[in-house]
């Protein structure tokens, strides 16, 4: 990505980790959608976590991405789910058709970077 960097980890139970940073414009979609699909449908780990807490904002194409990333992992049998969301971040996900079981820790604006 360009202006955004993402850390990718595996934790003790194999759950993968995205841990995008900055904010999510056009110029990241495509990198963002590859990272999820090569997630998803190679590596197939049990359960999926992207950790936007370091996300400042996300454009409507980014938005739509993580989206779809939640339907392509029920498509392969991967629990996708988006932690640490900004409240506002969360009602667009929301909007967009993410389920609200799979929004998980949404943070307040108060105090946002």
């Amino acid at each position: 990505m360009t202006v955004t960097t993402v850390d990718i980890n595996t934790d003790a139970d194999g759950t993968l980790v995205i841990r995008p940073h900055g904010s999510l414009d056009a110029s990241d979609a495509v990198d963002l959608r590859r990272t999820l699909v090569e997630a998803i449908r190679h590596t197939r780990p049990l359960r999926l976590i992207v950790d936007l807490g370091a996300v400042r904002d996300a454009d409507p194409i980014n938005i739509g991405t993580l989206a779809a990333a939640c339907h392509l992992g029920d498509d392969h049998k991967v629990a996708v789910f988006l932690d640490h969301s900004w409240s506002a971040i969360a009602a667009q996900l929301t909007a967009a058709g993410v389920p609200s079981h799979r929004l998980r820790h949404i943070t307040r604006e108060t105090g946002r970077p």
